[in-house]
């Protein structure tokens, strides 16, 4: 059972992290975006918070909170610059994997790095021909001895790609299939390492992404994270939490153009009144704040059943994210709507707002894939 009250810290760490991104995020994301600046300072500054680690290990540098309260944070950061929460969200996804899986050595090694954001990270899961299909991916790992790992092959669409620090790299250390997959960590001095040119992008701008290439690329073995053939299972418990993420960011991003559909209303002026006296508009901010809470609700509900190892988690958070994200985008979208020309006009944050959440309806898995986790699941439940 979900409760939906907050606690008094939990209101706490809502308040801080809605306090640090209206300062430090909300101001500069225009010029991010249109510029096309990733904002390492400014990131570093939400490590300081503890957002850069925060359901870590408090051990390693990690704020120890849980899944409810990191989702909490991802809406109140995105309500600022979405593209910038979701860069967060992905380096935390992969500190929980290398937390999570990893050995006691890489995990010290690694991680103060990334709670600090001295090391920032990105996750290297989808290749040019392995989509949807992760599985069938084809980059390769082959041991060279008994010391170091050599990956060939290419990544496609990694945020943070020649921009981060530490590559978080699904690769075929054996068999086709999802059990012949490891993950291992890639360092960016890494010879062989290599970046195509920053991709163009609609939107999320203030994160770079491009292709990552390795060619002969020269890895310690050290850097496996768990064991050989756990690269899949490491790499879709940590989709769970980013989809749930990536859902919360959507909920931000659309009650930031709920919040500025509502402020224009009551000030443009038409036919001698303002619009929000209209019923076609006040429908539209009805309708657009009941979506709202409801996907934020399912926000709260996949985040808990995540938290709780809930046997259903990976189906809850499915959903989560399918709703979440195509709703977001509706939302804003009807903003843009309300806002008339003006919404148009990067002048104006709505466009940016609409650019940067139509992505989420494709990544940590396309929502038609959300679709088939969640009737996959319901079949097996039927069948059981």
């Amino acid at each position: 059972m979900v409760d939906f009250e907050l606690t008094e810290e939990q209101i706490a760490i809502k308040a801080m992290a809605s306090s640090f991104a209206q300062k430090n995020f909300q101001p500069n994301a225009g010029i991010w975006d249109q510029e096309e600046i990733f904002p390492r300072m400014e990131l570093q500054m939400a490590a300081e918070l503890g957002l850069a680690g925060i359901y870590i290990s408090e051990e390693v540098g990690g704020a120890g909170l849980n899944r409810l309260e990191a989702a909490i944070v991802f809406e109140e950061l995105a309500a600022a610059c979405p593209s910038t929460a979701a860069y967060l969200s992905i380096h935390n996804m992969v500190a929980w994997m290398v937390d999570h899986f990893g050995n006691e050595e890489i995990r010290h090694r690694f991680l103060p790095g990334f709670t600090k954001m001295n090391l920032m990270a990105s996750y290297c899961l989808t290749e040019p021909d392995a989509g949807s299909d992760a599985a069938s991916l084809k980059t390769e790992a082959k041991l060279d001895g008994n010391s170091h790992y050599i990956l060939n092959g290419a990544k496609a669409f990694i945020s943070g790609g020649s921009t981060s620090d530490v590559y978080a790299v699904m690769c075929r250390t054996g068999a086709e299939g999802a059990r012949g997959i490891s993950c291992i960590l890639v360092e960016a001095d890494t010879p062989g390492l290599s970046f195509g040119k920053k991709e163009k992008k609609m939107g999320w701008n203030s994160q770079h992404t491009a292709m990552v290439h390795f060619d002969e690329c020269r890895v310690p073995i050290e850097n496996l994270v768990g064991q050989e053939g756990d690269g899949f299972k490491i790499a879709m418990a940590g989709l769970d939490g980013g989809r749930v993420n990536i859902a919360a960011c959507s909920v931000g991003g659309a009650r930031a153009a709920l919040e500025l559909s509502i402020s224009y209303a009551q000030e443009r002026k038409q036919f001698g009144n303002a619009i929000s006296h209209f019923q076609s508009i006040q429908f539209k901010l009805a309708d657009m704040a009941t979506e709202l809470e409801t996907a934020r609700l399912m926000v709260y509900r996949a985040a808990k059943s995540l938290g709780n190892a809930n046997a259903e988690a990976t189906m809850h958070c499915a959903m989560a994210k399918r709703w979440a994200t195509d709703i977001g985008s509706k939302i804003c979208n009807e903003a843009l709507q309300i806002h008339g020309g003006y919404g148009y006009l990067k002048d104006f944050p709505i466009e940016k707002l609409v650019r940067d959440l139509r992505v989420h309806q494709i990544l940590e898995g396309t929502n038609e894939i959300m679709q088939l986790i969640i009737a996959k699941r319901l079949l097996d439940q039927k069948a059981g």
